[in-house]
């Protein structure tokens, strides 16, 4: 929907994601939740991450959402490519897209400044990460700040518990003490950038990417330490869809092609392998992998696909070598997939029994929101804790690598003993069985009446007061 910025409206909402596919996504998707009660969103970042937004929305069309506007504005900025074989797997390449950010600043002021003086109350939703961008907002009358984090509750109350040791429930206790070092999670230059964000937050509460059926202890335990009782935290997660059906559709006329590959499969037999839109795999852990995958004997599609740049729209994209003749060999029971993938759709199909996952939230989010059981490969940022939470906490996985032994190449061998346990021994079938309860309770938490559905009339209710 084209965006009117004249137009007079009680309240509105001004969303501000970080640019990059993590970020983007689940403030598109949240974007969308408050579009639907009737309130007008604008979605707000650069040209090509608005773009970026629009063209991987899944299932539905951003630009014929009633209620939702959008707001780029060009910027420049540096695209170097991704590098398979650097030591720390953090993303670099998007350094220079995350700092594009900044100058965002003084047009989002404007436009806040523009839509405050023809409306009641102007709500920002930012990221995290671009704290920076909108901290002259509280200076403008009648306005409000919220912070979105696109993780767990869990993880934000990880780094608390390491400043502060509160006490804890035994079963956060038997995960917290196991947390995996910081050591290769992020590099210098995001620190700086982060701490930048840090020193000029002003918000009136935190929106969170998951249910309280997931993690609710841990929001529990983040609500308890608050220091201000009007200081509000919100679970209004999953933000993508968790009730729909993404089988055989006779009708569908642009169905993807790995769908139509999962209709001819058995069900719950096919492990999805996809490491997100951030992960560059060198040659050697290509080759164990393939590997692996081939001697286990087990179904798969495997994404193999060079990582985003910080513009998806510009640059040579780097295609992976498999070894000679790999695809012909293991095309009656594998897919090899080099495009983007409709990675919801492929967990949502029953003949998706597992997930091999680098564990970015995202990611974990989703498999949980289809009942997808996970082998955990994590890479950098907050992933090596989701993998944690997923395998000991939530015990819906199975870890593939640990985080000390990060710098090590996989071998094929693990890879192949990793898949045959998720997908054909009593021990994989436990974990199916908890990973589709823990896909029932999501599901009923955001049915009318779920404890989801009542956090979100909450949250439009707080912002409309």
């Amino acid at each position: 929907m084209a965006s009117t910025t004249d137009q007079q409206h009680d309240v509105v909402v001004v969303v501000v994601p970080l640019p990059a596919q993590g970020h983007l996504h689940p403030a598109l998707q949240l974007s969308c939740r408050l579009s639907s009660a009737n309130i007008p969103v604008y979605y707000v970042s650069t040209t090509a991450h608005v773009r970026q937004a629009h063209s991987r929305a899944a299932g539905w069309n951003p630009l014929k959402t009633p209620y939702l506007n959008f707001i780029d504005f060009p910027v420049t900025f540096d695209i170097p490519p991704p590098n398979p074989d650097a030591s720390i797997k953090f993303p670099s390449q998007l350094v220079p897209a995350f700092k594009s950010s900044m100058q965002l600043r003084t047009p989002v002021t404007d436009l806040i400044n523009k839509l405050a003086s023809i409306s009641r109350r102007v709500i920002v939703v930012h990221d995290f990460l671009t704290s920076w961008v909108v901290q002259d907002v509280p200076k403008i009358p009648n306005t409000e700040c919220y912070c979105l984090h696109t993780v767990s509750a869990y993880l934000m109350f990880t780094y608390t518990w390491e400043a502060a040791r509160p006490p804890v429930p035994p079963e956060a206790e038997v995960v917290l003490k196991q947390l995996p070092s910081q050591d290769g999670c992020t590099s210098p230059e995001v620190i700086e950038f982060a701490m930048k964000q840090i020193n000029v937050i002003q918000d009136a509460g935190n929106i969170y990417s998951t249910s309280r059926v997931i993690d609710g202890m841990y929001l529990d335990l983040t609500e308890k330490m608050s220091i201000s009782k009007d200081f509000k935290n919100w679970a209004l997660g999953p933000f993508n869809p968790v009730n729909l059906e993404f089988d055989k559709k006779e009708t569908a006329i642009d169905r993807h092609y790995s769908l139509e590959w999962l209709d001819k499969q058995p069900a719950s037999s096919v492990i999805f392998v996809s490491f997100g839109s951030t992960t560059s795999l060198s040659e050697d852990e290509i080759r164990e992998l393939a590997i692996g995958l081939e001697v286990s004997q087990q179904r798969f599609i495997w994404v193999l696909r060079d990582a985003d740049r910080g513009d998806i729209f510009s640059g040579e994209v780097r295609k992976y070598q498999l070894p000679e003749g790999y695809e012909k060999r293991v095309s009656e029971r594998g897919l090899v997939m080099r495009d983007w993938a409709p990675q919801l759709e492929i967990l949502g199909h029953t003949s998706t029994g597992g997930f091999m996952s680098h564990c970015g939230w995202n990611s974990c989010i989703e498999s949980i929101s289809m009942g997808v059981p996970i082998a955990a490969w994590p890479m950098p940022s907050d992933q090596p804790r989701n993998a944690l939470f997923i395998t000991e906490g939530l015990k819906i996985g199975i870890p593939v690598r640990e985080w000390e032994r990060r710098k090590e190449v996989v071998p094929a061998e693990t890879v192949e003993k990793v898949v045959r346990t998720l997908m054909a021994s009593p021990e994989g079938e436990e974990m199916k069985r908890k990973a589709t309860a823990l896909k029932e309770a999501v599901k009923l938490a955001v049915m009318e009446g779920g404890v989801t559905h009542k956090e979100m009339e909450s949250f439009v209710a707080h912002i409309t007061r």
